[in-house]
């Protein structure tokens, strides 16, 4: 794609740190500006050699840009889309990182009315770590990304952003914004709640346990370090669906029970089969 004239991150944390890294590496903007809440982050930002300016206020950094990336907490996104909105250029685009789409989708696009266009996207490459400190310019290669476009949102817009997060590394496919949601409550959402699930049941027992673990409880468990009041907000944002993915593991995890309390090993077995089946198609790590 062609260079944006500027690019702008507001509340670069792990992936919003990495898209300016990505974004320099790739030449993707002539100018990148990133905005943090806090003086401290933003002094820091100002010295990295992936950051042309860090100002102060929302609109200084945003009242250039072409193209603006909210990377700030999923029940944030909206709120800060109506705040740059005054200081947007006219016809400029907006687009997120947020793991929760469709009512940030809707919320935010009717924030930014018809000073700008709001297209959302989610690449799938969070970390266990937050924090811009441990954002990478190669973060983005060869991940998902979902790009989740309203049914009135002009194709010119989204083919924008889709070239934008293709340019990054990722693999770009757009969906509607309650299919993104529905699909990450599975794929995403079910992982972390079963991953600290099986860390607070453990956390009841001999604690001293810890120290026999092998590779096993520590792959399975890796994404329990997470950030709980990240989470909290994701899973709120999207109850419905993680709900119903819950229901789908509770009933399998139930019936699993059932077949070995009964002693039936086939069945036991079957389950031990298709998960491993299912494991086996899934595409290995970029």
């Amino acid at each position: 794609m062609a260079a944006l004239d500027q690019l702008t991150l507001l509340a670069p944390g792990l992936l919003g740190g990495s898209v300016a890294r990505a974004a320099r590496a790739a030449g993707l903007a002539r100018r990148i500006v990133l905005w943090a809440r806090r003086p401290e982050t933003r002094a820091a930002l100002r010295a990295q050699p992936w950051c042309d300016a860090a100002p102060d206020t929302l609109e200084e950094a945003t009242g250039g840009a072409s193209l603006v990336v909210i990377a700030s907490p999923v029940d944030q996104i909206a709120t800060l889309a109506a705040r740059i909105r005054p200081a947007l250029p006219a016809g400029s685009l907006v687009t997120d990182v947020g793991s929760v789409k469709a009512e940030v989708c809707r919320a935010a696009a009717a924030a930014l009315g018809d000073r700008a266009v709001f297209v959302g996207a989610h690449p799938m490459a969070g970390s266990e770590k937050t924090g811009w400190e441990h954002s990478r310019a190669d973060l983005f290669q060869g991940r998902a990304c979902f790009v989740t476009p309203l049914p009135e949102t002009p194709a010119a817009a989204v083919e924008t952003v889709t070239s934008f997060w293709r340019a990054l590394g990722c693999r770009v496919t757009a969906v509607p914004p309650p299919e993104h949601d529905r699909i990450v409550a599975h794929i995403s959402h079910l992982p972390q709640l079963a991953a600290s699930a099986l860390c607070a049941a453990l956390a009841g027992r001999d604690p001293g346990w810890r120290e026999f673990a092998g590779g096993g409880l520590r792959d399975t468990t890796r994404i329990a370090g997470s950030d709980p009041e990240l989470w909290r907000t994701i899973l709120a944002q999207n109850q419905p669906e993680v709900l119903a993915a819950l229901d789908t593991y509770l009933s399998e995890l139930q019936g699993l029970r059932a077949a070995l309390a009964g002693g039936d090993l086939a069945a036991v077995t079957a389950v031990l089969e298709r998960g491993r089946a299912y494991r086996a198609g899934i595409p290995p790590a970029a």
